[in-house]
This record gives structure tokens, C-alpha cells and sequence, in this order.
């Protein structure tokens, strides 16, 4: 076992005993480390307190005590102790370990050899806690940022207004529906809300449900057993069972068929679903929220969406306007994005937007909204070749004169078929039979436009 390097060793000596072998047995074990021999509690906590990091504390049997050892690990739980005693028994290295010690050394022959061995398992144990302090500052780090990626960014009333509301509704352990144009940001409130209630060590986990089929759905959300279909090897549990304890966001919810909506309805009534497959009843704590584009309201007067489903969870509805409606939002999103992607990418860090990249952005529309805006934003800062971001490195914007490209009405209407269809598979994750349902075509009418106007063969 390699020994490690301490950079300091401070040992804890009895009354009218300066334990000079130890000390040399350490010494030659370690000759760039800084030994020393205190003879008071007090000096060792001080010495704790100032620096236990890299640092070895030893006590001799009798000045241990639950006393001593409990007052080290109130200053630091990860403080490295050993206890050494003139002799030793497996219950005498019971209880050092019971008082709170790392390991127990016993003085005599070959003590230097000994101290060797020591140092190594203790220098594996500095190695291991500097790894985890390791991870545990970059894991506040990542935290921090998924924190800003989370944050609702706005000066508009509209904005300010669902600020509020995440923060009284995250109080409140119930669904909560949030609507709105695609892009607008509904995940973003949603995250919102989990961390708002405190979720930064439960789990969030995300499901877009028109990205599945119905019994593809099942099998995710509720997970299955073995032997439940062909392919499942294995019991696996669904979303709701890992977002236990946590949040579970359902994206797109208004695409879920009728008869599986019922199932969902009883998991947020009741809080218990089955396994695909499964007998057993489970129970999940997962707080529900959903999030959708379409007018459910609208659905449920078509017979498309149960108004039971509907009742449960808008416990508290929240309508996240379009981007076009949010006065002054443009200018702090842009932005932000800006600022964000200097950050991910520090080559482009610097880099401002003029007055007149700012004044077209204010123009535009926004079909896509914040989506749209973040992605505009990345390319222009990407295409610039300077440190402030122009009109030309913007480029022209899908609803100016000349949103669709072509001559004649026919190919003008062609081109806009295909902008349909290529926005359809990137808002779906190139899930085909999703974006038909998101373009309110067939599935074989998708396939057939879509091998129309990409080249590829449809399945008529």
C-alpha cells in the first residue's frame, strides 16, 4: 500500500511520557511531515481546527477518551484518528474503534515498520476523503448551475407574477398544470417549483409523453415486470417509481389516449399504480407535475381529455405567456443566453449585442419563442467574428419578407411543408409518430409528406 504524505502529525502524549519512540517511528515513516508532540486536549482541538485536511492526529491510550474523541469529530467528522496504545487486544481495538478512531496502533518491535503500514492505510483514507470533498464541491457546483438553468428570467408583470406563484404553490405537495405555447418555458416553471420546495437532493425526472406510444408509456411511467412482454428480461421500475420522494414532470400530457389517462388519473388521486405486468400495488410520493401546448379545456368538450384528470391536477394552473406578449423579456432573456453560453463556452465569453441586433429582436415574432430566442442567440454569438453581436450575425429571421424561400406559390408552399415537418421532429426528438400527433396528421400521412419533401420513402 503506498504511503501517502500528511502534512502534519500531531500527537496527543501522556503525563511524564514525550513518547520519543513514537515520534521517531514517525519521523523516519514520513520524513517531510511535520511531527509534533502536544501534551494538552486543548492544543489538539486547535490544531484540528486549523487544519485536519491533510493532517494525522494520534492518542495515546491514556489520554483517549469518548470525551476527547467526540469533541475532534464535532470540529471535523472527517478528521483522520488513531489511537496507540503500550499494548494491545482485539478489545482494546474494539473500543478505540467504538470511541470513534480510524484504526488502533500498538507500540513495541518494529515499531517504525508498523507506522509504515499505518501511514498507508491512513494515507488511502486522505486520498478517498479528498476525493469525495472533491466531488462534493463539483456537485454544489453542478447544482448551482442546473439551479440557473432553472431560474425563471424576466422583468415583464406577466413574468413576475408566475414567480410568485411557483413560490406559493411549492409549499403545497400537489399537481400543478402549467400551459403555454410550445417554447414558452413550462419546464423551466416546473423546475421552478421542484427546487423552490427544497428538491436539491430528491429527484426530478422529466417524461415527454407524446415522444411514446400507449403501451410504451405504460411500461415508462409505471415501469415492468419480468417476463411482462418480449424483450423485458428483467423488473424495472417505471418513472414514477424513481421520482419517489421527488418531482415528476409530464410533458405533453394532452396527448396521452383516453383509456391510459385513466390509469394516470388514479395514480394522482391515489398515489398507488401496478407494474406492467405486476400484482403488487406500489406507492409513490412523486409530486405530479404536468405541462402541455394544447387547449385541454377544448379536448375535454371534444371527448379527447377527462375533466376528472383535469380537475386533479389543476390544483394550480399556470399559463406561461408567449414571448411576443412579455414586454421587455427579449432584451433580458437574450441576454441571459448570451451570458450562459460564455460560460459553457468561455471563447465566446465578451461579446455584446448592439442596439440594432436588439431593436430586430424586439421586431420579430417568436413562433418559437424562448426556445427560438436561445438558439438565435447561440448561433449569432457563434457566427460573430467581433465582440459585438450585429443584425447580419442574427440573420434573417423566419417571419421577415422573406420567411419562405421560393418563387411561384408552389414552391413556396413546399418549403413551408417542409419547415413544418423539420420543426415537428426537433420539438419531438425526431420521433415520428409523436410529430404527426403534434401536426394533427395520421401517421401514414406524416410518413407520406415526410417522404415527399426529405426524399425518403413512405410506408404508402
Amino acid at each position: 500500500m503506498r504511503t501517502m504524505h500528511f502534512a502534519r502529525i500531531t500527537i496527543l502524549a501522556p503525563e511524564h511520557d514525550p513518547l520519543d519512540d513514537l515520534r521517531s517511528a514517525f519521523c523516519d515513516a514520513a520524513p517531510d511531515c511535520n511531527v509534533e508532540i502536544v501534551s494538552a486536549d486543548e492544543q489538539v482541538l486547535r490544531s484540528l481546527g486549523a487544519r485536519s485536511d491533510d493532517s494525522l492526529f494520534v492518542i495515546h491510550g491514556r489520554r483517549a477518551n469518548a470525551g476527547l474523541i467526540g469533541a475532534m469529530r464535532n470540529v471535523s467528522s472527517t478528521a483522520l484518528i488513531v489511537i496507540a496504545a503500550d499494548q494491545g487486544s482485539v478489545e482494546t481495538a474494539a473500543s478505540a474503534i467504538n470511541m470513534g478512531a480510524n484504526d488502533f496502533l500498538v507500540r513495541g518491535p518494529q515499531l517504525t515498520a508498523r507506522v509504515v503500514t499505518l501511514l498507508g492505510k491512513m494515507g488511502y483514507l486522505l486520498n478517498v476523503l479528498s476525493e469525495a470533498r472533491s466531488l462534493d464541491a463539483r456537485n454544489t457546483q453542478l447544482q448551482k448551475a442546473l439551479e440557473f438553468r432553472c431560474q425563471i428570467i424576466g422583468d415583464s408583470p406577466q413574468i413576475k407574477a408566475i414567480a410568485e406563484r411557483v413560490q406559493m404553490v411549492a409549499r403545497v405537495p400537489r399537481p400543478v398544470l402549467i400551459v403555454g405555447e410550445r417554447g414558452t418555458g413550462k419546464e423551466v416553471v416546473a423546475r421552478a417549483i421542484h427546487f423552490a420546495q427544497g428538491g436539491h437532493l430528491r429527484p426530478i425526472i422529466t417524461v415527454n409523453c407524446a415522444a411514446f406510444s400507449t403501451a410504451l408509456l405504460e411500461s415508462e411511467l409505471f415501469g415492468h415486470e419480468k417476463g411482462a412482454f418480449t424483450g423485458a428480461d428483467e423488473t424495472r421500475d417505471g418513472k414514477f417509481g424513481l421520482a419517489h420522494g421527488g418531482t415528476l414532470i409530464l410533458d405533453e400530457i394532452g396527448h396521452m389516449s383516453l383509456p391510459f389517462q385513466r390509469k394516470i388519473l388514479r395514480v394522482v388521486e391515489y398515489g398507488t399504480y401496478n407494474r406492467v405486468g405486476g400484482q403488487k400495488e406500489l406507492k409513490t410520493t412523486a409530486r405530479i407535475i404536468a405541462a402541455t401546448n394544447v387547449d385541454l379545456r377544448q379536448r375535454i368538450r371534444e371527448g379527447e381529455f377527462l375533466s376528472d384528470l383535469y380537475d386533479r391536477l389543476a390544483f394550480e394552473v399556470i399559463e406561461v405567456p408567449p414571448l411576443r406578449d412579455r414586454e421587455g423579456d427579449i432584451e433580458v432573456l437574450a441576454q441571459h443566453f448570451l451570458d450562459q453560453f460564455a460560460r459553457e463556452i468561455p471563447m465566446f465569453a465578451g461579446k455584446q449585442l448592439s442596439r440594432s441586433a436588439l431593436t430586430m429582436l424586439r421586431r420579430y415574432r417568436f413562433p418559437g419563442n424562448v426556445r427560438e430566442l436561445k438558439n438565435i442567440i447561440e448561433r449569432a454569438a457563434y457566427r460573430d467574428t467581433t465582440d459585438e453581436i450585429t443584425p447580419d450575425d442574427i440573420g434573417m429571421l423566419a417571419d421577415s419578407p422573406h420567411e419562405v424561400a421560393g418563387g411561384n406559390f408552389k414552391e413556396r408552399l413546399d418549403n413551408f411543408c417542409r419547415l413544418m415537418l423539420s420543426e415537428a421532429m426537433q420539438d419531438c426528438r425526431n420521433n415520428q409518430a409523436a410529430a404527426a400527433r403534434q401536426l394533427g396528421l395520421s401517421y401514414h400521412q406524416f410518413r407520406y409528406y415526410y417522404g415527399k419533401y426529405w426524399g425518403e420513402e413512405s410506408d404508402e
